[in-house]
């Protein structure tokens, strides 16, 4: 068994910008990539709303640089996912996907959540060519300004961004696969009070139209069997995230939907030395920017607590 003062596992903004912190500060951190290395911002197009970069960055380039950047402080950045974990008896044992198995003084999670899709061909491969199919609104509105878009979701992240799309896009078309939708009441009124939004009710994309980049989506009324092309410029899925939690349910304490919960105000978990960063915990903001300061909070938390440990020892 390999044993290592400071692991991290997941990398994205919250798991890059933790190992730099964590490996300036001498804690010699490990890094296990994950099984998306560098996270959602990978199937990110341009990204022009992180500080730093004024005439954006391609996520994938993004993470490239915050790779990098965590090497050069020579943080230790392997392949391969962690497959299970064991928190008892006062020990952090993590094991990887090929079998290796290391202990750690200190946890960092930054395994993040995975954007929930239609499984469409025609969006799989539109979202992964950059063509304007995405999973956040906020990330890539913006490049369909005053134009039309359509978003396909009945939940309250679903009527928040089409909210937030109404406001810059000159029209949007929610799609909704019901007769009503699950999202909060106060959320609904917003949106029905929003006059360039048009909900399509009992309705459900059936391909997203477009060779190089999204034209318009075909959307079928499941009650008429019916279909209608829809000129767009974007396609925006908002009917979820699933945290990438499930191997931490015996030990960490989670909410209803699996996020882990920390500590307000800080990333430490219901367990000592564990720590948790990014969208794994969070569920509000799911924002590069927001990812990456808790993966500071992460680090700094982490060093602390290893100084108090070694402080503990020496007494």
């Amino acid at each position: 068994m390999e044993k290592v003062h400071c692991l991290i596992i997941g990398s994205g903004p919250a798991g890059y910008t933790a190992a730099i912190y964590a490996a300036r500060a001498g804690l010699k951190p490990v890094m296990y990539q994950g099984n998306e290395p560098g996270g959602q911002l990978m199937l990110t197009g341009e990204v022009e709303n992180f500080p730093g970069y004024p005439q954006g960055i391609h996520g994938q380039m993004m993470m490239s640089d915050l790779e990098a950047q965590a090497k050069r402080f020579d943080t230790d950045v392997r392949n391969g996912f962690a497959i299970a974990v064991d928190f008892s008896n006062g020990q952090k044992t993590v094991t990887i996907d090929n079998g290796h198995t290391l202990q750690t003084d200190a946890l960092i999670i930054a395994t993040g959540a995975s954007a929930k899709w239609l499984g469409l061909p025609s969006e799989t491969r539109l979202r992964d060519i950059g063509g304007g199919v995405s999973s956040c609104a906020v990330c890539d509105g913006f490049f369909h300004k005053n134009k039309p878009v359509a978003i396909v979701g009945g939940g309250d992240s679903a009527a928040e961004e089409a909210s937030y799309l109404a406001n810059i896009c000159e029209k949007v078309y929610l799609i909704v696969r019901r007769g009503e939708m699950r999202a909060s009441k106060i959320m609904q009124a917003r949106v029905k009070n929003k006059a360039n939004i048009e909900i399509l009710w009992n309705s459900a994309p059936v391909e997203v139209v477009g060779k190089e980049v999204v034209e318009a989506v075909r959307v079928e009324n499941l009650i008429t069997k019916t279909t209608q092309d829809l000129p767009i410029s974007g396609f925006f899925v908002a009917i979820g995230h699933n945290p990438n939690t499930a191997i931490f349910k015996d030990f960490l304490t989670t909410d209803e939907q699996g996020y882990l919960i920390t500590e307000k105000g800080a990333t430490r978990t219901n367990i000592a030395g564990v720590f948790a960063c990014g969208d794994v915990q969070d569920k509000t903001y799911k924002q590069a920017v927001t990812a990456a300061a808790s993966g500071c909070m992460a680090a700094l938390d982490a060093e602390r607590y290893l100084a108090e440990l070694e402080v503990g020892s020496l007494a």
